[in-house]
């Protein structure tokens, strides 16, 4: 069961992912290696000036991609820790005399809920990127 949850939630966040990558980041990789190509077309720059100029065409794009995975990190932080929890009320509840089965049962209701809720904030965290993105590419 906690199998089949945490697929739900890796299939949404490589779905939010690949839209992120295919609308916003695709498009700045474009302009960071178009950006670069004209560095180099400057003969009369030195080989400093030109390696500066690529590292002035690359930051939006590091920033880009450094953004994302410190939201992907929280997201995964924030399920850990409501999946955790659900554990600790399993533990609590095995250590109080509770059946086996009825705590099993009570652990994946947990964590459903823990996914289900989590899998509400993606649309929300979706946008919230998208905006991040197109203030970083301008």
């Amino acid at each position: 069961m906690a199998e089949m949850q945490q697929l739900r939630v890796q299939e949404a966040v490589d779905s939010m992912v690949k839209s992120l990558e295919r609308e916003n980041i695709r498009k700045m990789q474009g302009l960071m290696f178009r950006c670069s190509a004209s560095c180099c077309e400057d003969s009369q720059a030195s080989m400093q000036q030109v390696h500066q100029c690529i590292e002035r065409c690359h930051a939006p794009l590091a920033q880009a991609q450094a953004l994302v995975t410190s939201e992907l990190e929280k997201f995964q932080d924030r399920l850990a820790r409501c999946t955790m929890h659900c554990n600790d009320k399993a533990k609590d509840s095995i250590d109080a005399g509770s059946k086996e089965l009825q705590v099993k049962r009570q652990l994946e209701s947990c964590v459903t809920k823990c996914v289900d809720d989590h899998m509400h904030l993606i649309p929300t965290m979706t946008k919230k990127m998208k905006e991040s993105l197109l203030s970083i590419g301008k």
